[in-house]
């Protein structure tokens, strides 16, 4: 990321949405905006704006993290191996800009049977009010 870029998303972007997105972190467990709002809309990326994941697909796994089990769209998202924590999980990226939004697992319900556990610092909610 070019210094410039680096430098716009400081300004647009609160401390922990940076840290999250740009540097893999996450927020801590029960505490994110989203975990358990019942809000319907769609979750779009807080760098980006691009849709992610919709309301519909949204459920509680009582993991303190928003959970999904399908993405809004195929292609909104990139998974890749993430070999932190001395352990392999997936992580999940935004397929537009590559920021980091959490990882998948798959002890999710049907029908994929895929959890998306999200931090709320990456996502930013459109209710279906706003559209």
């Amino acid at each position: 990321m070019s210094e410039t870029n680096k430098d716009e998303l400081f300004e647009k972007l609160t401390p922990l949405q940076y840290h999250v997105t740009q540097e893999a972190g996450t927020e801590q467990a029960f505490t994110g905006e989203f975990w358990d709002t019942k809000t319907n809309g769609t979750y779009r990326c807080v760098v980006c704006e691009a849709e992610l994941f919709s309301s519909d697909t949204k459920y509680d796994s009582g993991s303190g993290w928003p959970s999904f089990w399908e993405p809004a769209e195929d292609g909104a998202i990139d998974t890749k191996p993430d070999r932190s924590l001395l352990r392999v999980r997936t992580e999940v990226t935004c397929s537009n800009c590559g920021a980091h939004l959490g990882h998948v697992f798959d002890d999710g319900p049907n029908p994929t049977g895929l959890r998306y556990c999200i931090n709320s610092a990456s996502l930013d909610l459109q209710s279906d009010g706003d559209a």
